[in-house]
């Protein structure tokens, strides 16, 4: 359901370096959730860096939306890049179980494949 790689590189080095390989593969990047800075904030100990990156193919979004609008819920994708224990990781949450939890049409599951896939391989580059 997950998937998730280590990097060697700096936490503050792979949010960079996604940013970079999202747009690459003609992602946008919509949002980026600072989870860390905002518990701390908030008041919350939390010894982890966590950025919650909303990424959207507009293309392959459309063609999802088009299918059935309901699944804007699921909508855009989220790739994470985290720390813990030490270490720098990069992941997400793959979207082809997670569309077929919500619809078993098969046109969708194709879509579903292609954008994990460019996932994957973002998140290949940027670890």
């Amino acid at each position: 359901m997950y998937h998730i790689v280590e990097t060697s590189k700096s936490f503050e080095q792979a949010a960079a370096d996604l940013a970079t390989a999202v747009a690459a593969h003609g992602f946008g990047v919509l949002h980026v959730h600072d989870l860390g800075g905002t518990l701390r904030g908030k008041g919350v100990e939390f010894g982890h860096e966590c950025k919650v990156f909303e990424v959207c193919n507009p293309r392959q979004a459309g063609r999802v939306l088009a299918n059935d609008l309901r699944l804007n819920m699921a909508l855009p994708c989220r790739v994470s890049v985290y720390t813990e224990e030490g270490k720098t990781w990069i992941g997400m949450i793959r979207p082809t179980p997670m569309l077929g939890m919500l619809s078993s049409d098969p046109a969708l599951a194709a879509i579903a494949r292609e954008v994990e896939q460019t996932l994957v391989n973002v998140i290949a580059e940027a670890a």
